[in-house]
């Protein structure tokens, strides 16, 4: 398997630091969330998608995954969410990256689970042909009310390959997916990884779960590689350290090389 990281985790770095800082600890890849700490927009001119693809060509660093916020099941309709996702397959393409992260959203009361199953589903394989040709693939993350991977097989059965999924460890763990399960259910079908780790919070105290350094949380992530290795799993692992959305986090000057030291500890895996 192969190590990247999400720009989540430095929202102060530029492009030349996230490029710096993947060299430094030993990461070969980047997922692009962030461009200079703001959220990625896909409508952006030539000249800039050619000044964030020269950062990492200098580099030698391949751009793993281009991360939109696309919401395939919660969206107003499937037109609208094919809307959105178009630019950022394009962008991928141009980008020479193998996937667009989507999530599939709160559908909250305006529709029921089949009804957001099957706009998911149409979603992603009315996109299908674009990501053929474009050569990427569109992966449905494990995350909101999709931490559910019974959802997310639901969705991806009997859709084309391209169609497929990112299995973030901490939100399954979270509503009790076992390792195991989740390789059984997503087999076949996971696209890019999500190293994440996480504890629960003391009752009474805010939200139920906090983010920690790897290792120092409750989340199996030694054991959701693991049940990956044996189902012949060689793509990308990629730590998402949401310093982003959680200023109080670690620096990623000390959690980048402590999951990159962690990761390559476990025999086999790197």
């Amino acid at each position: 398997m192969n190590l990247a990281f999400s720009t989540l985790a430095c929202p102060a770095w530029s492009l030349s630091e996230v490029a710096e800082g993947a060299l430094r600890y030993g990461y070969g890849g980047v997922e692009l969330r962030l461009i200079d700490g703001e959220l990625i927009d896909a409508g952006m001119p030539a000249s800039e998608r050619t000044r964030v693809r020269q950062a990492f060509t200098r580099a030698r660093l391949p751009i793993v995954a281009v991360d939109s916020s696309v919401r395939v099941a919660a969206a107003a309709d499937s037109e609208t969410a094919l809307r959105e996702l178009t630019p950022f397959l394009e962008l991928a393409s141009a980008w020479e990256s193998p996937v667009v992260r989507v999530f599939g959203g709160d559908w909250g009361e305006t529709r029921s689970r089949a009804e957001a199953v099957a706009q998911a589903r149409e979603v992603l394989g009315q996109a299908a042909a674009a990501t053929q040709r474009l050569g990427v693939c569109v992966a449905l993350e494990t995350h909101d009310r999709f931490s559910d991977t019974r959802l997310v097989a639901e969705v991806l059965d009997g859709l084309p390959p391209v169609a497929a999924a990112i299995w973030d460890t901490g939100h399954p763990h979270r509503v009790g997916d076992g390792p195991e399960e989740v390789a059984q259910r997503l087999r076949g079908r996971i696209a890019h990884v999500h190293l994440k780790d996480a504890r629960r919070r003391p009752a009474g105290d805010g939200e139920d779960w906090e983010l920690t350094l790897l290792g120092e949380g409750e989340v199996p992530v030694q054991a959701c590689v693991e049940a990956l290795r044996r189902d012949g799993y060689d793509g990308w692992l990629s730590v998402e350290w949401e310093k982003r959305w959680h200023p109080e986090l670690a620096e990623p000057e000390v959690a980048l090389p402590q999951f990159a030291q962690t990761v390559r500890s476990w025999e086999g895996v790197l």
